[in-house]
């Protein structure tokens, strides 16, 4: 089981643990939907194709690792490829912050907030999934909760 911890109160950069050490950090940038991972060393970008429409992206050294698609701009969902598989990452209920990861509709992962004011959360992600797959999930996770909380203060 994997933890996400804010670094921070207001923060959207997290640290990705193994509950003893930190395996990993999510820095989110400010302006657009993009940033970087850090998994054990290695750095990885993250970002959206378009300015406002396009396929995510987990790339390293130019090479795209992973890609996720918004199937509707209305559901809070993403269609995640890697290695010629199709994952589907999905809000749990229509207003929960709980996210699950499907395969062929079958429950393999959440990811689970630890409270209602809280952005610390629980990761249980398959670990066939390579770190820095499962990594760019729980940064997929954390560009909605920031899409919803933004949404919210306006």
């Amino acid at each position: 089981m994997l933890k996400a911890i804010p670094k921070g109160w207001f923060s959207w950069d997290f640290t990705v643990t193994d509950g003893t050490q930190s395996l990993a950090t999510i820095d989110v940038s400010w302006w657009r939907e993009k940033g970087e991972l850090k998994v054990q060393g290695a750095a990885y970008q993250v970002y959206r194709e378009g300015l406002m429409s396009g396929a995510f992206i987990l790339e390293k050294n130019g090479s795209t690792m992973a890609r996720a698609e918004k199937p509707s701009v209305f559901r809070r969902s993403f269609i995640i490829e890697y290695a010629g598989k199709h994952y589907t990452l999905r809000a749990k209920s229509a207003l929960g912050r709980e996210f699950l990861l499907l395969e062929n509709e079958r429950e393999i992962g959440a990811i689970s907030p630890e409270g209602i004011f809280t952005r610390r959360a629980s990761v249980a992600l398959p670990e066939s999934l390579p770190l820095p797959v499962r990594v760019f999930i729980i940064w997929l996770t954390v560009v909605l909760w920031k899409r919803e909380a933004q949404a919210a203060a306006s």
